[in-house]
């Protein structure tokens, strides 16, 4: 029998982006239903968020995961002392930022797809290597409802830019990606799979401009922005036995933005 997908005990998942809007949550709930985290983030974030929500299981690491000629390095030191894990949820990204894309430099397209998709790419493969010895693993990548369709830009009222170029081109890759690496590890037992979020404005960013939230809601079947708590369940579903029978698949969590 598969274990119930809240019951994540003696198992091991790496979070990375772990102490941000998204990941904060996942790192939270994994730690409370028994798993062992390693909540991997920027300088300061991770130890925060263990200290301000009172982690037992979570060990807190400060470390660039989206360095990609560095990252097999990092990945034999980490599973030397904590071991493979049994899953993993790779949140970590990055992107320019206040630039039309008019004005976008060729450079700034370019540091996004080599500091998010090529990571990805190359911690993915990391880790599915280790894992198929065992015969089994999950992995998460995170896309985005922009990697699906372009952003309005009736939404993004001047002085605001709409979401960018590369962003969107980026996170489309993934969800490539995730399927490639599904079809090409499955034999060997280990899942890839893709959480699709829509709108989740950070409060101390764009969630901060009520109106641009409200025109945010109004694109969406339910009329409103997304709680970040509510990435959650998705994401543990993914990683856990109840999803055995699921790899390859984007699960788009995005109040219907995408639906019309």
């Amino acid at each position: 029998m598969s274990k119930p997908w809240h019951s994540f005990e003696n198992q091991t998942f790496w979070v990375t982006g772990g102490a941000g809007h998204l990941g904060s949550p996942i790192t939270v709930e994994l730690d409370r239903c028994g798993a062992k985290v390693l909540c991997i983030d920027l300088p300061g974030q991770a130890e925060r968020l263990v200290r301000e929500e009172k982690l037992q299981r979570t060990i807190p690491l400060a470390l660039d995961i989206n360095d990609g000629p560095n990252l097999p390095a990092l990945v034999d030191r980490l599973t030397a002392e904590h071991g493979v894990p049994d899953g993993v949820a790779h949140l970590a990204t990055r992107t320019s930022r206040g630039l039309r894309l008019e004005d976008l430099p060729i450079g700034e397209f370019q540091k996004t797809m080599d500091g998010g998709v090529t990571p990805s790419f190359v911690l993915a493969r990391a880790l599915a290597e280790r894992m198929k010895s065992r015969g089994s693993g999950s992995i998460v990548l995170f896309s985005s409802m922009y990697g699906l369709v372009a952003p309005d830009p009736r939404i993004y009222l001047p002085p605001m830019i709409p979401n960018p170029v590369d962003y969107g081109a980026a996170k489309a890759a993934l969800l490539q990606l995730t399927r490639y690496l599904a079809v090409h590890y499955g034999p060997a037992g280990i899942r890839f799979n893709c959480v699709t979020p829509g709108p989740f404005p950070k409060p101390a960013g764009q969630g901060g401009d009520p109106a641009f939230v409200e025109r945010l809601g109004a694109k969406t079947a339910l009329n409103r922005i997304g709680r970040n708590t509510e990435i959650v369940g998705p994401t543990l579903f993914l990683l856990s036995d109840s999803a055995s029978y699921v790899t390859g698949h984007s699960l788009v969590v995005d109040g219907g933005w995408t639906a019309h």
